[in-house]
C-alpha cells in the first residue's frame, strides 16, 4: 500500500460510482474524516435500496418506498458531497477520469461498487419468462406476474390451464429463493383465502428447484435440513440435485437423477444466481486486466486494484479472495450486504490514512456477523458464531436485524407497521397489479 503525502491546497476527489451499501458506508466512513476531502456520489438511481426485503415487495407486503431511501437527503447536511444522477459509461484510468453519459468527472480517488445482477447462465432468452430480483423494477414485475396468474385462475374454464396458472416455480435455492417460495407459499394458503370464488390459490403447487443437493449452501446442514422441513410444512415442493434446462411461457425443463421433467407454468421467478455488473467490464478493459469468475474484478488486501492504489472495488463486482491460509480451497468472498458494509468503512479509512500521510490499515478482514434467512412466518434460520437458531426465536432476530438496518427511521416505523398488520391479519395490502397491458391484462392462452 501507498502512503500519500497530506494535502495542502485542493480538496481532494473521491468519485464513488454506486449508491449501494458499499458506496454509502464508503462515503460515511470519509466524512467521518476531518480531512478536506470531496466526494462525488454517482448513481443511475436516486435512492438507495434495501435489497434484503425486495422480496417483500416483490410478494405485496411492502411498498417501494418501504425499502427505498432517496440520496440527497442523506447527504444533505453535507457540503463536501455532490450527489450526481448519471450512468458511467467507462473510465481513463490514465487521466483519471469517469465517463458519464452526461458529461466527465475527475477524480483522485475512484471507487467503484455497482453490485451485480441475475444470471442466467448463457441463456439471456430466459429472462422474459422467468424475472429476477435485484431491482425495483424487478421486484414489481414479480409482484404483478404472481398476482395476475391468480386472476388468470379466476377466470380460466379449463382445468389443465387453471393448474398451469395456479404453478409457481422458483429456481434457486438460497435465500432470496427459499423467502419467496415460502411466502408464495403464505399468500395462496392464507392471504388470499375466500378471495376468489372459482379457483382455490390454497390448491396452488410451489416447486423450489436447486442444482446442488442442499438448501442454503452456505449455512451449515442443520440449517439447511430445518430450512427444507419448513418449506415442506408449508406445502412447498422441493427438488434438490436438479438442472433447469429451459424456461418458456409455459412452464420450465428440469432435468434430475431420472430424466428430464417438464412443469407447466404460468409463474417462474429467478432466484438461481448472480453476475459481477457490466461496469466491472469496462474498468477492466480499461486497465487491460482480465476479469474474474463472474464478471468480478480482482483486488488486493486493501480493496484496491493491484497496481492502481487509487482505483477500489468494493463488495458484489469485488473479488476479495482472504489469506490462503484461512482459504485453502481459495475462495472469493461472498457477495453479501456484510462484505460490502465493511469493506465501505474499511477503505474510507484506507483513504483517509494516505491523505494524512498516516500509516496504512492492516489488510482487510472480513468478519462475519453470521447469516440468517427468513422462511415464512415465524419461520426462520439464523447461525451467528457459534449459535445456530431456528424457528420463532431465529424469526425474531431476523425481523430485528432488518428493521435496524433500514436508513431512515421514518422507514422502519413504516416497515413495522406494514409487519405487525400483516401478522395479525395475513394481509399484505400491497398487492397491486401494474404494468400490464390493459388491452392483454391476463395470462391465460387457452
Amino acid at each position: 500500500m501507498i502512503a500519500m503525502k497530506p494535502l495542502t491546497s485542493a480538496p481532494h476527489q473521491v468519485v464513488i460510482i454506486g449508491g449501494g451499501f458499499a458506496g454509502i458506508q464508503a462515503a460515511r466512513s470519509l466524512l467521518d474524516s476531518d480531512h478536506s476531502v470531496e466526494i462525488v456520489l454517482v448513481d443511475r438511481r436516486n435512492f438507495t435500496l434495501f435489497q434484503p426485503l425486495l422480496y417483500q415487495v416483490a410478494t405485496g407486503l411492502l411498498s417501494p418506498a418501504d425499502i427505498a431511501t432517496p440520496l440527497r437527503p442523506l447527504f444533505r447536511d453535507h457540503p463536501r458531497v455532490r450527489v450526481i444522477l448519471d450512468e458511467a459509461i467507462g473510465f481513463d484510468p490514465f487521466k483519471r477520469q469517469v465517463f458519464l453519459r452526461h458529461g466527465d468527472v475527475p477524480y483522485d480517488t475512484l471507487i467503484v461498487a455497482t453490485g451485480s445482477r441475475h444470471h442466467y447462465f448463457n441463456h439471456p432468452e430466459w429472462e422474459v419468462h422467468a424475472p429476477g430480483l435485484k431491482t425495483l423494477e424487478d421486484a414489481e414485475i414479480m409482484r404483478t406476474r404472481i398476482f395476475t396468474a391468480m386472476e388468470s385462475a379466476e377466470l380460466a374454464t379449463d382445468e389443465t390451464q387453471r393448474r398451469r396458472l395456479l404453478t409457481f416455480v422458483i429456481a434457486g435455492g438460497g435465500a432470496t429463493g427459499v423467502e419467496l417460495a415460502g411466502t408464495v407459499a403464505e399468500i395462496t394458503r392464507h392471504t388470499t383465502v375466500r378471495e376468489f370464488r372459482r379457483c382455490d390459490p390454497s390448491l396452488a403447487r410451489i416447486v423450489l428447484i436447486e442444482l446442488h443437493d442442499r438448501l442454503l449452501s452456505g449455512f451449515s446442514v442443520d440449517s439447511s435440513t430445518e430450512t427444507l422441513r419448513a418449506l415442506g410444512s408449508l406445502g412447498v415442493e422441493v427438488m434438490l440435485s436438479t438442472r433447469i434446462s429451459d424456461v418458456s411461457a409455459e412452464g420450465v425443463t428440469v432435468v434430475t437423477a431420472t430424466g428430464p421433467i417438464s412443469i407447466p407454468s404460468a409463474t417462474v421467478l429467478w432466484a438461481a444466481g448472480v453476475v459481477a455488473s457490466p461496469l466491472g467490464s469496462l474498468l477492466a478493459t480499461s486497465l487491460n486486466r482480465p476479469l474474474a469468475r463472474g464478471g468480478r474484478v480482482s483486488v488486493g488486501d486493501d480493496c484496491a486494484i493491484p497496481g492502481h492504489p487509487n482505483i477500489f472495488v468494493l463488495g458484489d463486482l469485488a473479488e476479495f479472495i482472504p489469506d490462503q491460509l484461512d482459504n485453502p480451497e481459495n475462495r472469493p468472498l461472498p457477495g453479501v450486504a456484510q462484505v460490502a458494509l465493511q469493506q465501505g468503512v474499511y477503505v474510507g479509512q484506507v483513504i483517509t490514512n494516505r491523505l494524512r500521510g498516516d500509516a496504512p490499515p492492516p489488510p482487510f478482514i472480513y468478519k462475519d456477523r453470521g447469516s440468517m434467512a427468513a422462511i415464512g412466518r415465524r419461520l426462520a434460520v439464523a447461525e451467528i458464531g457459534a449459535f445456530h437458531l431456528r424457528g420463532r426465536l431465529a424469526w425474531l432476530a431476523w425481523l430485528a436485524l432488518h428493521l435496524i438496518k433500514l436508513m431512515q427511521v421514518q422507514s422502519r416505523i413504516l416497515v413495522l407497521v406494514q409487519w405487525v398488520w400483516s401478522y395479525a391479519t395475513w394481509n399484505r395490502r400491497a398487492r397491486l397489479i401494474t404494468g400490464q397491458d390493459p388491452d392483454q391484462p391476463l395470462l391465460i392462452s387457452e
